[in-house]
Order: structure tokens, then C-alpha cells, then sequence
């Protein structure tokens, strides 16, 4: 006999109430311990000159942050504002003994470009000089915070995984090729609104139009391929495995609310090879950096993309998914029902391959012949 709990099989409540609030608690942890992490790891930084006061103002740092920046030596400013602008660099310190001067890229990431000013003080302070604050690549005046940068990233992946679950339960496409021409036309245009509000109305994202849409358009095809390619795969539990690990994972590990470079290690690398970390890195390089730095990101958007459209392939068209399966299932019965059977087929002559006329039954009165009544009441034919 089995158990039911409050009407329902013991197997469902259990899964409901232990499954569920693990997820919970999983999807909390996820956002909020790299968050309490944030710090300098290994930021790669510029130092300007070789100078007895550079040295010094790399030992003070590696003093205070030991192990926070990873020191690149440059010969003077205008070859650390050149790697800035490339992003080879988050900023550099130029320290002379008569000042100190923090050349940072607000538009890379506010968090580390805080970090830097703040180190920069204390540098200026313990020499006893003043402090230069340079920003070499500012974010937009409409978005001096980065805010709006940072705020789209989550309503995309949420978007991108419903665009998913529309291609994939709703519209019921039955071959690969047309579910990835309508998440490509579907991830155009999605990509064209949120741009469309994040620069025409917001102004957020001032340059590169057409760079930033594409990367906009690509971030929400990577997302959205991989999460109809395991729906077609498993089942609808992969639109749930796809959110889970886009949504989840992927917004909690992309800092980009701070920098990639501020969360720990194994998170930092894991959210930069995942659509949503790359996809906010590229928008950055777009939209402030005229594309510089974007080879790597736009390689894991293109392989995500890839990797999506050859499990949508397996799932439509092998005998691994579960679209070609229930798609065989479905269409069992109509064949059996639509079947014609061997009585009704015309038969062929097999020296002309014609059809055959059938041969009427003697024994089945033709309507056509004229009948009378005989004495005995009966019909006979005339």
C-alpha cells in the first residue's frame, strides 16, 4: 500500500519539501558568498617608470593587498594608458616622488577603479605627496555607477531562458534547423529592445551601435541554444537544468557588479567561460573600448552557440532525444490508423502495371437491369 502525505504519493512531498528548499539554499549561496568575498586577486595593473619610488610604491602595495595586483612595468604614461585602453590593464600608478597619479578605466569596472583610488591614497599619504586621479576610459555621464551595465545581465538570462522554453514547449518546431533560424531571429531582436532601452533611452551603453547589438543578440542566442538544446535532449527538466546553470551560475559568477579579477578563483574563471560573464564582458569592450580584449569572450558566446545547436541537432533527429522520441510516438498511431488495408488496394496487372477492373459478384443484382414481379411476388430480371 503506499504512503500518501496531505492526499498526495509520500515520493512527491519528499521531493517538494527537501529538493526545493535546497535549491534555494544553493541558489542564495551562489550570489551571496562570492559577494562576500570581493577583494584584489591577482588585478593586473600597470607601474609607471623604474624608478626608486616606483619600487617602493610596488612594495607598499604588495604590502597591503599581498598578492591583490599583478604588476606589469610600463616606460612611461602613455604606454599605460594605451594598455588601458586595450584592457590589458585595469589602471596604473605613476609615483615620481612629487605625486602620485592613479590612471584608471571607470568603464572597465567602478569597484576595481574605487580599489585603485583607494590604494593611490594611501600611497600618497604614506609618501606625503599629493594625489592624481586620472579616469582614462569614464563611463557614460548618464551611468557614472555602471549600474545599468550590471542591472540587464539578469533579466536577459531570465529572458533568454524563456525565449527557450517557447521555441522549444510552445511552438513545438520539429527540426533543428527551424528552432535555430527562430532563436536567431528571436535573439536579433531581443537584442535590439534591450539595447534600445539601454542606450537611446537610458544611455548607458554610448558606443559601437551595431558591435553592442550583436553582442547583446549573441549572449542571448548562447544562453537561450543551450537551454532548447537540452529541452530537445532530456526533456523539459533541461529548460530547468539550462536556467540553473545560465541564471544561477552564470549571473552569480560574472562580476559584473565588481570584476571578475575581485571574486575567488575557481569562480572567477568559471563565470568567464559561462554566456553571461562573457556576454558582460564583451558589451563592455563594445560599448567603451572600440571591441579591444573581446577575442576570448566572443569565443565562449561562439562555442556556447555551437554546442547549443549540435544538442538541439542530437535531440530532434537521433534516437538520444527526447523530441525524436515522443515526435515517433506521436506519430505511431496516425500511421496505424491511416494504413490502407489489403481489400481496399486496387490491384495492378503485372504486364502493364495498370489497375485491374474488379470482377462484379454474379450473385449481386445489378440495379440497372429491369425488374418484374412473378406470380409468386418474387423480382425477375426481364
Amino acid at each position: 500500500m503506499s504512503i500518501r502525505v496531505l492526499g498526495q504519493p509520500l515520493r512527491s512531498v519528499l521531493i517538494v519539501g527537501l529538493l526545493l528548499p535546497v535549491v534555494v539554499v544553493a541558489a542564495v549561496l551562489a550570489f551571496a558568498w562570492p559577494a562576500a568575498r570581493i577583494a584584489p586577486r591577482g588585478v593586473p595593473v600597470g607601474i609607471v617608470g623604474a624608478t626608486p619610488a616606483a619600487q617602493a610604491a610596488v612594495a607598499a602595495l604588495d604590502h597591503a593587498q599581498p598578492g591583490g595586483f599583478d604588476f606589469r612595468l610600463y616606460p612611461d604614461e602613455r604606454e599605460a594608458r594605451t594598455a588601458i585602453e586595450h584592457r590589458d590593464v585595469y589602471g596604473a600608478f605613476a609615483a615620481n616622488g612629487r605625486a602620485v597619479t592613479v590612471l584608471e578605466a571607470g568603464a572597465a569596472s567602478p569597484a576595481v577603479a574605487q580599489a585603485l583610488s583607494t590604494a593611490g591614497s594611501a600611497l600618497a599619504a604614506h609618501a606625503g605627496v599629493p594625489l592624481h586621479t586620472v579616469d582614462v576610459v569614464p563611463l557614460s555621464t548618464h551611468d557614472p555607477r555602471g549600474m545599468v551595465l550590471s542591472s540587464i545581465l539578469l533579466p536577459l538570462s531570465l529572458c533568454a531562458s524563456l525565449l527557450a522554453a517557447a521555441v522549444a514547449l510552445v511552438l513545438t518546431l520539429r527540426s533543428a534547423w527551424r528552432q535555430g533560424v527562430t532563436l536567431a531571429v528571436v535573439s536579433a531582436l531581443a537584442g535590439l529592445g534591450i539595447y534600445l532601452i539601454a542606450q537611446p533611452f537610458l544611455g548607458a551603453l554610448p558606443h559601437e551601435p551595431l558591435a553592442t547589438w550583436g553582442a547583446l543578440s549573441l549572449t542571448v542566442f548562447a544562453i537561450a541554444t543551450t537551454a532548447s538544446g537540452l529541452a530537445a535532449l532530456v526533456g523539459p527538466a533541461g529548460l530547468g537544468l539550462g536556467a540553473a546553470l545560465m541564471v544561477l551560475l552564470g549571473n552569480a559568477f560574472a562580476g559584473s557588479t565588481s570584476a571578475p579579477t575581485l571574486l575567488p578563483g575557481a569562480v572567477h574563471r568559471l563565470g568567464q567561460w559561462l554566456p553571461p560573464g562573457a556576454g558582460a564582458n564583451l558589451v563592455r569592450s563594445t560599448a567603451y573600448f572600440g571591441g579591444a580584449g573581446s577575442a576570448g569572450h566572443l569565443t565562449v558566446l561562439l562555442l556556447w552557440s555551437v554546442a547549443g545547436m549540435v544538442v538541439t541537432v542530437l535531440g530532434h533527429h537521433t534516437v538520444l532525444g527526447h523530441a525524436a522520441r515522443s515526435r515517433a510516438r506521436s506519430a505511431a498511431p496516425a500511421t496505424e490508423d491511416t494504413a490502407p488495408t489489403e481489400d481496399a488496394a486496387p490491384r495492378e496487372d503485372t504486364a502493364t502495371g495498370t489497375p485491374r477492373p474488379t470482377t462484379p459478384d454474379p450473385t449481386t443484382p445489378d440495379p440497372t437491369t429491369p425488374r418484374h414481379l412473378d406470380g409468386a411476388g418474387a423480382l425477375q430480371a426481364v
